[in-house]
């Protein structure tokens, strides 16, 4: 049950939100990690190499120079004359002193060669070590794997004792030593381990200063989201803390400049824009009282004016008709003035649908213009307006019949409401069309039929309408929660849908409409 309800939460029809891998916290927090990890490692990798490197060199530093001095010792001892068993002789007393290292030696002199150890084939000594050894008069030493053993290989060239180093000359006996290196290969191995004890511990710490980094760096941008999107929601007076002085605290000073600045620019917006609403509305309301007079009086003068002579008849019916036009338009300014205010209020009554658009049309003397196709009596009823229905209706019609041709067609249907927000079903829907077998609206024209003032002649502009019609009518349906949409039919003609819901409306008052044009 917990899950289904989870499951129920999510409004129907809006995509789930899932975590995205690929936003900038995941990346933020992914950069900051491989940094971390690759510095740990490295510093351990370096750490690691000095450490082995430092070991090598103190203990064949040591071998060398030991070696390097007993042979110094030695060598005077045994002259010049070299034969075989002196050689072994000089071997043997060079092993001697490293016999507890495992020290290994063979002395070379021409074609003559003595070992420590007999049998010994000395396969450690390469090629390269070797012919190094005969062109230098110094000591040249390396290190040779072994499968896994590793052993330092160290040729020494005896030369003739001269007052200047640099002029001794080779003797031709040249002595080598293998030692093996198992303590030192002891000690590295050994760093292994404790490298490895000391890098993951910087590692795990380097890992929560990346994430902390990231959170730093992650917080103001947070903000940042936050208050746009505050800002899109329309509180413009949204402002962002600012800390320090890097990047971040720049943007963030910059989002408040821009802030304030939008905030001015829609303060004063809306204050022309009240103050326009009130000017309409006050003008509106001061023309009202001379209106009446004037159309009481035009009244009067079209009741006579067939006494009266030609040219005189039809100035004056020219002026009851624009009197006429002019209390409409006061009329139309008033009731937009009222929804722009929020003061529009629904009177809703429980009404016959179809009997309130045949009222409408009788009373306009449109029920033998007009076809209709209305379900009987009683067959549809809504919660409506029926004032406010009447209005919507008779500028439909109206509309039609000014810029369509005949035939003119009212359609009144009931459509299903199909499924809710929850899963059940919806109430249904009234569905109102008019249409015409007219030329049709122009495309580039449709987007904006419904709004104030707009006509698609821009080149005539009087005609019979204000330009409020349309955009009275939709205001009109949208306070009874439904919708006012304007198309082509596809053989030809225009049609305009109003769909509202059967059941119970909202009655309080609606403020200006945020709705786009038609679709």
């Amino acid at each position: 049950m917990t899950g289904r309800r989870a499951f129920a939460a999510v409004p129907r029809g809006l995509p789930r939100r899932f975590p995205r891998i690929s936003g900038l916290r995941v990346r933020l927090v992914v950069a900051f990690t491989l940094v971390a990890v690759a510095g740990t490692l490295t510093t351990g990798a370096l750490t690691f190499r000095e450490a082995r490197t430092g070991v090598l060199k103190q203990s064949q530093d040591a071998v060398v120079k030991q070696f390097r001095d007993h042979v110094n010792t030695l060598a005077p001892g045994f002259g010049s004359a070299h034969d075989q068993v002196t050689m072994d002789v000089f071997a043997d007393e060079v092993a001697r002193v490293g016999r507890s290292q495992g020290w290994r030696v063979l002395v070379t002199y021409q074609e003559l060669r003595a070992t420590s150890t007999a049998g010994d084939d000395f396969s450690e000594l390469t090629p390269e070590l070797a012919r190094a050894t005969s062109e230098r008069a110094a000591a040249v030493f390396q290190r040779v794997a072994r499968g896994e053993r590793t052993v330092l290989v160290v040729g020494l060239p005896v030369t003739y004792a001269s007052d200047a180093p640099a002029n001794r000359r080779l003797s031709g006996l040249t002595v080598f030593l293998v030692v093996p290196q198992r303590e030192e290969q002891a000690y590295v191995d050994a760093l292994v381990p404790a490298v490895q004890r000391a890098v993951l511990p910087a590692l795990g710490l380097a890992v929560v200063l990346a994430l902390l980094a990231a959170r730093g760096v992650l917080r103001p941008v947070r903000a940042l989201r936050r208050a746009a999107g505050s800002m899109a929601e329309g509180r413009f007076d949204t402002r962002l803390a600012v800390h320090g002085t890097d990047e971040l605290a720049d943007l963030s000073r910059t989002f408040n400049e821009t802030a304030s600045a939008l905030d001015r620019s829609v303060a004063e917006l809306r204050r022309m824009e009240a103050r326009a609403r009130a000017f309409a509305a006050d003008v509106s309301h001061e023309l009202r009282t001379p209106l009446a007079a004037m159309s009481a009086v035009t009244e009067v003068l079209d009741e006579d004016a067939r006494h009266l002579d030609p040219d005189t008849a039809t100035a004056v019916r020219l002026i009851s008709q624009e009197t006429v036009k002019l209390s409409r338009l006061v009329d139309d300014l008033m009731e937009v003035s009222r929804f722009d205010a929020g003061a529009a209020e629904l009177r809703a009554d429980e009404i016959d649908l179809a009997e309130s658009l045949r009222r409408t049309l009788a009373s306009r003397g449109w029920a033998d213009t007009v076809e209709t196709d209305l379900p009987p009596p009683d067959a549809l009823r809504v919660r409506a307006d029926p004032r406010r229905l009447d209005v919507v209706v008779a500028n439909l019609v109206a509309n039609a019949l000014r810029h369509g041709a005949a035939p003119v067609r009212v359609r009144l249907y009931a459509a299903p409401g199909g499924a809710g927000e929850e899963g059940g079903a919806a109430p249904g829907r009234a569905v109102v069309e008019v249409t015409d077998q007219g030329p049709g609206i122009p495309p580039d024209v449709l987007p904006y039929v419904f709004e104030r003032f707009y006509k698609s002649d821009t080149a005539r502009t009087r005609t019979e309408g204000s330009g409020l019609g349309l955009a009275i009518a939709r205001e009109n349906v949208r306070l009874h929660g439904g919708t006012l949409r304007a198309a082509n039919r596809p053989g030809g003609g225009a049609v305009f849908t109003v769909d509202i819901p059967v059941g119970a409306v909202d009655t309080t008052s609606a403020g200006p409409s945020d709705e786009e044009g038609p679709v």
